[in-house]
């Protein structure tokens, strides 16, 4: 399998180009508009096509690369259920499984820092089974932090903050072994003591992200809800576009 990360300081993004080689089908999670052409250089130089576009959820901070990858390629989209989005797509239903030859995508349920959120287990059978190997977290549970839950909550987001106490407990059911890869790091506003290190593993964050060191959902929330930072320029602009899948105007 090969896995390529992509780093966006501006905004502290983090998207991946991952899939089957062997089997040609590549796929990219959480893209940003800014580095579609490096995707598509990457995928070229790799010598396979991009057959999957992945969004963990609707992006607040930036605009989404997922029209302009979907257009040069005709890749598939996939994204959770009840996302809310206006074109073209599969909608995962927790637990779906996408195959990309011998890599294995499995959608896990994860709301909270939005309604409608997705992690994304992936298992590769080249290494003899379908155990996860890593999981691309999106805004749920990120290297020190959890993902904010008042930029899609759209008026008390008490709510969401208990279930992402749901969510990030049903992450830290994978194996300590499991790899993470989260849709931001240090630098980001969607978390508050994010670390600088962008990748992490389960068994790690379950030792030393003091986000999940609250007894229970009420105190996690509590805990989640203050001090939040503002939230990204340009919040409902970015959200509408990524919403049509379009750009919108220059901010």
């Amino acid at each position: 399998m090969i896995l390529r990360p992509f780093l966006y300081e501006p905004t502290a993004c983090a998207s991946y180009l991952f899939g089957c080689l062997s089997r040609s089908r590549l796929a990219v999670v959480d893209p940003h508009a800014d580095l579609v052409d490096a995707y598509l250089a990457e995928a070229e130089r790799a010598g396979a096509p991009i057959v999957a576009v992945f969004e963990t959820h609707v992006q607040a901070d930036h605009v989404s690369g997922l029209p302009a990858l979907v257009a040069a390629t005709g890749a598939q989209a996939y994204l959770p259920r009840n996302a809310g989005v206006e074109f073209p797509h599969v909608a995962l239903e927790d637990a779906d499984v996408v195959e990309l030859g011998n890599t294995i995508v499995r959608a896990l349920a994860t709301p909270g820092h939005a309604p409608a959120h997705h992690a994304y287990v992936v298992a590769d059978r080249r290494r003899g089974d379908d155990q996860p190997w890593l999981v691309f977290t999106g805004d749920s549970l990120l290297v020190g932090d959890v993902g904010r839950p008042d930029l899609h909550a759209g008026g008390d987001p008490a709510p969401l903050a208990r279930l992402q106490h749901e969510s990030v407990g049903r992450l830290l059911a994978l194996p300590d072994g499991v790899l993470v890869y989260p849709s931001h790091y240090g630098g980001s506003v969607c978390g508050r003591a994010l670390s600088s290190n962008p990748f992490s593993s389960i068994g790690f964050e379950r030792t030393h992200n003091g986000a999940l060191a609250h007894p229970d959902a009420d105190a996690f929330a509590r805990a989640l809800l203050a001090d939040v930072p503002p939230p990204p320029a340009d919040r409902a602009a970015i959200v509408a576009a990524n919403r049509a899948g379009s750009v919108p105007v220059e901010a």
